[in-house]
């Protein structure tokens, strides 16, 4: 692609990146990724208290991660948050610096998922995960001292794409009541014929052949090949959804999603505003410990998520 300005923040992820993508197997991507992520991230502050704990649900005891203010008193807005990996890497972990992140600047109380990864198992496992503690998070918000009215759903990523479906299942079910979303150089399912596919296939960390490669593990056959719920794109109607930010990278083989999802919701009557990172790459917000304009979009993120469900201490 010519006449690419990236920003200056960008050096900070592609520096870190330097290595990241080279592992053959499974467990060396893996392992890649945590050490990725571990290095961009900086302790938690002090004053959020932070548990680990299983939440049971129909198919698989999901491991989460609560963050909390320790200031909280009584229920607080929630932010379920759905990290990123390609759906086959990221944890707990290596999405922690992010969750807790949501957790000081919007004074929600985070619920960071631990989903179920791709190739072991591929979809609907994540999604049922993700859906399953949605539930549990409504149909006992006291579990985690949170008001059920105030649930945003937050991802970046293969973590988006799992806020997007779940806004479409939750919809679809006549709840759980979602007061927000918040998706984050996101993808939707689309066929990657758009553009940013081509424009930015190499040369920005994420790579078009690594977006196949991840769908397929995502979708191995056929089976589910038609679900809306393992390709948003896919769905005939975005009514009824939550309001929604929508946020990209100028410089993401994955952008045109976020374009297409935001339009999608505008077109159907959704409260939408889409946001582009301009200059910026996918990953961009593990670049905001050391650079202001990465700490800016963050903070655009954040100030969505606290205009919507509003600071409760």
């Amino acid at each position: 692609m010519t006449n690419v300005v990236l920003h200056p923040d960008m050096a900070i992820i592609q520096d870190a990146q330097k290595g990241a993508y080279g592992g053959k197997t499974i467990a060396q991507q893996r392992a890649d990724w945590s050490r990725y992520t571990a290095s961009l991230a900086i302790p938690r502050p002090n004053d959020i208290l932070v548990r680990d704990e299983l939440v049971a649900t129909p198919g698989y005891d999901v491991p989460v991660r609560v963050y909390r203010h320790a200031a909280s008193q009584g229920p607080t807005a929630c932010v379920i948050y759905m990290h990123g990996g390609g759906f086959m890497k990221g944890d707990l972990d290596s999405s922690d610096p992010i969750a807790w992140g949501f957790c000081t600047e919007t004074g929600a109380t985070v619920v960071s998922v631990d989903y179920r990864l791709t190739p072991e198992h591929p979809f609907p496992a994540a999604f049922d995960d993700c859906m399953g503690v949605l539930r549990v998070a409504a149909a006992d918000p006291g579990r985690f001292g949170i008001d059920p009215s105030r649930i945003a759903l937050v991802g970046d990523s293969a973590g988006g794409h799992l806020a997007a479906s779940l806004c479409l299942a939750a919809r679809d079910a006549s709840g759980p009541a979602i007061a927000a979303q918040a998706v984050v150089y996101t993808v939707i399912g689309t066929d990657m014929a758009e553009p940013s596919y081509t424009e930015n296939a190499v040369g920005f960390g994420l790579t078009t052949e690594a977006c196949h490669k991840y769908m397929k593990l995502l979708i191995p056959s056929s089976r589910h090949a038609a679900s809306v719920y393992a390709r948003p794109f896919l769905a005939a109607d975005f009514a009824g959804l939550p309001p929604a930010f929508v946020h990209a990278a100028e410089f993401d083989p994955v952008r045109d999603d976020s374009r297409v999802y935001a339009s999608r919701l505008a077109l159907a009557g959704v409260d939408v505003t889409y946001r582009e990172a301009r200059g910026m790459i996918h990953g961009f917000m593990r670049a905001r410990f050391k650079g202001a304009g990465a700490r800016a979009e963050y903070a655009a993120i954040c100030d969505f998520l606290s205009n919507r469900l509003a600071w409760s201490m």
